[in-house]
């Protein structure tokens, strides 16, 4: 699944995300964020070369799990996974050159 615009009505467990196999990048954030309004077009220009990379787009927030089990602190920020694990992070991305880097070291 290449870049996705749409926020997940409902995020998947760590356990799920700990047991990916493929390249995945998780953009937590959410709809009203002006940051990550700004940085979406970066992300999904970044993505274009990358089709075969999962993007998880999970809505966070008080009480959101997924992003508690990653210390989510600000939006957007994007967790690079190979295999998994957790490889690189950026937070309040402002270069698509930063994006398309951290994806190309995952795959």
């Amino acid at each position: 699944m290449p870049f996705s615009s749409e926020f997940l009505h409902t995020e998947p467990t760590r356990e799920q995300i700990d047991e990916t196999t493929r390249p995945t990048v998780i953009e937590f954030g959410t709809p009203w964020c002006g940051y990550c309004m700004v940085a979406q077009p970066l992300i999904e220009a970044a993505f274009r070369n990358h089709e075969g990379v999962h993007h998880l787009k999970v809505e966070d927030g008080k009480g959101r799990a997924l992003g508690r089990s990653f210390r989510v602190k600000l939006w957007p920020t994007l967790i690079f996974l190979k295999g998994g694990t957790e490889q690189e992070r950026l937070v309040r991305p402002t270069q698509q050159d930063a994006i398309e880097q951290a994806i190309a070291r995952i795959v």
